[in-house]
């Protein structure tokens, strides 16, 4: 909720005041209730998440997972409530710059919190490209086992996971029962990696490659790996082999006619939430679906201007069939499309100095996309690390189908993923002092993959797309993404088909025809979450153009990326109250 604008006012004066300094603002004697409050908060937040608790120092979650069950989200609907009931009893007036921003924020996060527990959004518990059955494949990839201690919580959490499988089978039972369910698509899609998972060889298992690095004597190290087999064969193997059993006889059978989630039960209500949960905005769906079309034909555009630096003499469908089919444009193997996107990365890192007052201390290291999820994922994403457990971040790559991943294509999604995009923006949250955890971990998709993409368009300002094919790959990933704006409000607010929804995507961008589907597939399952990209960069590059407008040649991209970041993620609104805060301080300095 905004503020009124007497008190805007007011907080852009000590915001400014905080900005003059290079450090925090002391705290006030005023802050003394909400510290307490962010704390109790914090404390509990951490017990109800074991995996954020285990990467930030409990040694004891890391053997925990979540409680899943719709009596733990009752208690965490009181609990909510309560904090709520606190929170708004600490007058904002008296605070200082920092304590007000956690006030702010954590009044955001418990309002976010108690909307997805009304709508129980626990009732679909999973997509055609995540949920709760290949969770602990994302956390096997970045859990070291350092001790005996380290691999006994591990083989503890694996224990666990027939109980976590039990919970969510329940929670989308109860989706079936009320009409809260995915379309046959996607759950058609799940079925097939349930099945996979479940008859696949336990010794060649993900869930077991924390041993293949273990910091362990081999003799105990063996031992060990082979109590965690067990527990996959003995345990976790029937409880994928339930989950695809209740696919298949109960939840196929409910799924939900339409594609769109209006066509849910509550579904129009749901879909304003989403629009507005991943955007931080209170854009309509239709705003939305106008922003899109105006993007692509902005986009479009300058597509022509770059076709012609090539040299190319067709139309804009010519130069993108020619594009998709040239073969100089592909890698010939695997090796080498990693090759090509680490030798990116590095000529990024080259350049990051220039461009950032602040980097990351945690460096990140570039990874195939594990084979077995390999099929129906994205090109590529990243992989937050965990400096407190000694874990780098992941730029992950997908290597199949390597005549779908064009290399005019990967120094954009480089950029979004690693430097200076998701990597740069999240290995700086997690290394902040003096913010809580709830604010550097935050899933703020706006901010987050706002900034990736707006990380793509300035990687061109830094000098690294060298060529007309390169920069028109990025235009050609930013028009995925107006695409998106006008795709997913097409499918969850128009009604349109997924053949409708394609044409923007094979009409206006150099996708290739398999990424098209499978983000299309992947919009059909996550509503909304594809919105937040195009709305979080537009507004990042206002607020730029905003404050180098009102301060000219006193404008310094590298302390205003910093004014950007050093907070950790946030809402748009607060983050657009942080920067006029800064400008405001830079103009006084």
């Amino acid at each position: 909720m905004r503020a009124s604008l007497p008190a805007m006012r007011r907080l852009l004066f000590v915001l400014a005041l905080a900005f003059a300094v290079p450090a925090f603002t002391p705290a006030l004697a005023e802050d003394r209730p909400l510290d307490r409050l962010v704390a109790d908060y914090e404390a509990y937040a951490l017990g109800q998440d074991p995996v954020t608790a285990g990467r930030e120092g409990d040694r004891g979650a890391l053997a925990r997972l979540p409680d899943a069950s719709l009596a733990a989200d009752l208690q965490r609907r009181a609990a909510y409530e309560a904090f709520q009931a606190r929170l708004s009893a600490v007058d904002p007036a008296g605070l200082s710059p920092e304590a007000r921003l956690n006030r702010e924020f954590l009044a955001w996060t418990l309002d976010r919190r108690l909307k997805s527990l009304a709508f129980d959004e626990a009732r679909m518990p999973f997509n055609s490209d995540s949920g709760f059955d290949i969770e602990m494949n994302y956390y096997a990839s970045t859990t070291p086992l350092d001790s005996e201690a380290d691999a006994e919580a591990w083989i503890a959490r694996l224990r666990a996971l027939p109980g976590y499988y039990a919970q969510n089978i329940e929670n989308a039972r109860r989706g079936v029962r009320t009409g809260f369910t995915q379309p046959a698509t996607t759950g058609e899609a799940v079925l097939k990696r349930a099945r996979a998972a479940a008859a696949a060889p336990v010794e060649t298992d993900p869930l077991l490659k924390p041993f293949a690095a273990a910091k362990l004597p081999p003799a105990r190290a063996a031992e060990l790996r082979a109590a965690a087999e067990a527990v996959i064969r003995d345990r976790i193997r029937p409880a994928q082999r339930r989950f695809a059993e209740f696919l298949e006889r109960e939840y196929l059978p409910a799924s939900r006619k339409g594609l769109g989630a209006r066509t849910l039960a509550g579904g129009e209500a749901y879909y304003r939430w989403l629009v507005a949960d991943h955007t931080t905005t209170a854009m309509t769906p239709d705003q939305i679906h106008e922003l899109g079309l105006a993007e692509v034909a902005r986009i479009r555009a300058r597509m022509e201007e770059v076709k012609a630096e090539a040299g190319f003499q067709g139309d804009l469908s010519a130069f993108i069939r020619f594009l998709r089919t040239d073969p100089r444009f592909y890698a010939r193997t695997r090796e080498e499309l990693l090759e090509k996107t680490a030798w990116f990365d590095k000529r990024v890192d080259d350049q990051m100095p220039r461009w950032f007052g602040r980097l990351p201390r945690l460096p990140f290291g570039v990874r195939p996309v594990p084979a077995e999820i390999e099929e129906g994922y994205t090109s590529a994403r990243y992989f937050e690390g965990a400096p407190k457990q000694g874990v780098a971040g992941g730029h992950i790559v997908n290597t199949s189908h390597l005549d779908q991943r064009p290399l005019f294509e990967m120094p954009a999604l480089a950029a979004h993923e690693a430097q200076p995009g998701h990597h740069t923006q999240i290995a700086l949250a997690q290394e902040l002092e003096g913010v809580p955890a709830f604010r550097r971990n935050a899933g703020v998709t706006a901010f987050t993959e706002g900034w990736g993409l707006y990380a793509e368009r300035l990687a061109g300002e830094m000098g690294l797309y060298r060529n007309p094919y390169e920069t028109f790959g990025m235009l050609s990933m930013e028009m995925w993404r107006a695409c998106r704006l006008v795709a997913d409000t097409g499918i969850h607010w128009k009604g349109w088909t997924v053949a409708q929804a394609k044409t923007c995507f094979t009409d206006n961008t150099a996708l290739a025809p398999l990424n098209i589907d499978v983000e299309l597939a992947r919009y059909v399952g996550w509503p909304g979450q594809a919105l937040a990209y195009k709305v979080g960069q537009m507004k990042i590059l206002e607020l730029r153009e905003r404050a180098r407008g009102r301060l000219g040649d006193r404008f310094d991209i590298r302390r205003f990326h910093d004014a950007v970041l050093l907070a950790g993620p946030l809402p748009l609104g607060l983050l657009e109250q942080r920067i006029e805060a800064w400008t405001a301080a830079e103009a006084a300095r």
